[in-house]
């Protein structure tokens, strides 16, 4: 049993495995010598902070601020529009849409604070 065992880890290799002693006397491991940029971590957070962002702009916008959000950051996986451009598309003033726009963002800054998965 035991070397059925060693044979299936033969090929297998620790990354905390010691490899040539160093020049110095200091040994290496493999995971001193592999370099990998490791941004996993950061690609979890912006992942998970998009989709918190998409459900606040879900359960805390009335229809009008979440079109014009959706619109006005590309939540909609279109380029973001100008203020000016959403005015023209809904026919209201530009200043209208700064307004709404506003309003929507400190709902939105309350509701990502209160927030929880």
């Amino acid at each position: 049993m035991h070397f059925r065992v060693q044979r299936k880890l033969q090929g297998e290799v620790s990354l905390t495995e010691t490899l040539e002693a160093a020049g110095d006397g200091g040994t290496l491991s493999l995971m001193d010598v592999i370099a990998v940029d490791d941004n996993m971590l950061e690609e979890l957070d912006t992942r998970d902070a998009c989709v918190k962002v998409r459900q606040c702009v879900q359960t805390c916008l009335t229809p009008r601020e979440r079109m014009i959000i959706t619109m006005r950051y590309g939540l909609d996986d279109k380029p973001p529009r100008t203020q000016r451009e959403i005015a023209g598309q809904c026919g209201i003033s530009r200043s209208y849409v700064s307004r709404i726009e506003k309003k929507a963002l400190e709902k939105l800054q309350v509701g990502m604070e209160g927030w929880s998965p």
